[in-house]
């Protein structure tokens, strides 16, 4: 983890250096960040040897559940398993994993060495051509396995042309939710998981931070986001564009098209993820540019603030994921905010589940009855919003343990340090 410190005299500026940071090539960037940043270790990615692991659990909680096979197509899960980086279109690549036996891949014919590039376990890849039926390889493979008569797991972000298509191929399919599985997998991760988490997140809240150093009077979103987006990628991240919201625009949660630019004494609030070997971060960072904070600005984000104490201090294993937003959401409402999702207040929910995706399975929202348990990751972000007037949000991201939460990142103390 590392330190970092802002001072406020680094915010000022004029537009005239703004002029001058949008002209510099992003190539210029980069290298001005290489030689002002340290370095950030980054470990290793997923072993060959731990995604075996995960088939290996995988099968272990199909035998438990009755689910004979799972359907897994392109995407995180599929890279979750089999290391196979690939992307989604009307052609079907996708994994088959049964309850016992090795998985294969169906993959049409002219990706097969592209798709074997990444395959880092042992799995037959079967091809179809364009004139083909990818749907019934995976019936056939299943038939093959003795379980076309069992439960058929789908992941809930499978496509619905994969269950219908193969419906036509076996009409007795008995289709069920791969949840049990693929979920009891990916939401616990495992040491090697939790460390490329730790390396993202100390990328993205280095890369905020210089951002904000350099940032300039009149810039605008686009801007500061280059600034970002050079750092991160000195650094070793992967970068997929933050969310720079100015002004009134740090009102409404994703934004407005309406124009922005960076003014004196009005709130800058910057929300953007990393990646390291597929692992996210998410973190974001509000502050007042150019000038003391008002007393409306410094009081939302002391209450802000302290929403996201209580979250984390709410958040113990065993407790339901929905108790974190409902500590929260009662808090909001002793003040007036609210009641509930109402604005002005807390419209979103308080936290998401994080790993592979920025956001995925579960989310600290109202009636999330699902425990907390060690190896579980989650953003805390219970932001503030005033519509027409300012927003605060305040997130960082962090994962259970046997005795409780611990931060990948550091909330930053007060408005006045507000990267720390």
């Amino acid at each position: 983890m590392m330190a970092h410190r802002i001072q406020r005299r680094t915010f000022l500026g004029s537009a005239g250096a703004a002029a001058a940071i949008a002209a510099i090539p992003f190539a210029r960037l980069q290298a001005q960040a290489a030689a002002e940043l340290p370095k950030i270790p980054i470990p290793p990615p997923i072993s060959s040897e731990e995604r075996l692991a995960r088939i290996a659990k995988a099968r272990a909680l199909m035998q438990k559940n009755g689910i004979g096979a799972i359907v897994v197509e392109a995407g995180p899960s599929l890279d979750y398993f089999t290391g196979v980086q690939w992307w989604r279109s009307e052609r079907l690549t996708a994994a088959i994993i049964p309850a016992s036996g090795e998985p294969i891949i169906v993959t049409p014919f002219f990706e097969r060495p592209s798709v074997a590039e990444s395959l880092s376990i042992p799995a037959e890849i079967r091809t179809w051509n364009e004139d083909e039926e990818p749907l019934k390889l995976v019936a056939d493979f299943l038939k093959e396995r003795g379980v076309a008569g069992q439960a058929v797991g789908f992941e809930e972000t499978d496509r619905f042309f994969i269950l219908d298509r193969l419906k036509q191929q076996l009409p007795a399919l008995n289709a069920v939710s791969g949840n049990p599985v693929v979920r009891g997998c990916r939401m616990i991760k495992s040491p090697a998981e939790l460390a490329l988490m730790q390396s993202a997140n100390d990328i993205m809240l280095a890369s905020l931070t210089y951002a904000a150093a350099r940032t300039r009077e009149g810039m605008t979103p686009a801007e500061i986001d280059a600034l970002i987006a050079a750092a991160q990628k000195t650094l070793g991240g992967s970068y997929d564009d933050g969310l720079i919201l100015l002004g009134e625009a740090s009102a409404y949660p994703h934004g407005s098209h309406k124009p922005q630019l960076v003014k004196r004494g009005e709130v800058v609030l910057m929300d953007c993820t990393c990646s390291v070997h597929g692992y996210q971060a998410d973190i974001t960072r509000t502050y007042v540019f150019g000038g003391d904070p008002t007393p409306e600005q410094r009081k939302l984000w002391d209450q802000v603030h302290r929403g996201q104490q209580l979250a984390i201090q709410t958040a113990k294993p065993g407790v339901p994921a929905g108790a974190v937003d409902d500590a929260v959401r009662r808090l909001y409402e002793s003040w007036g905010f609210g009641p509930g999702y109402r604005l002005p207040g807390l419209s979103h929910r308080t936290g998401h589940g994080i790993g592979m995706e920025v956001h995925e399975p579960i989310n600290l929202v109202h009636g999330e009855m699902t425990p907390l348990a060690p190896g579980m990751c989650f953003s805390d972000e219970p932001g503030l919003y005033i519509p027409g007037k300012f927003g605060v949000r305040l997130e960082d991201c962090w994962h259970m343990t046997e005795a409780g939460p611990k931060f990948f990142t550091q909330p930053p103390p007060s408005i006045d340090k507000p990267f720390g």
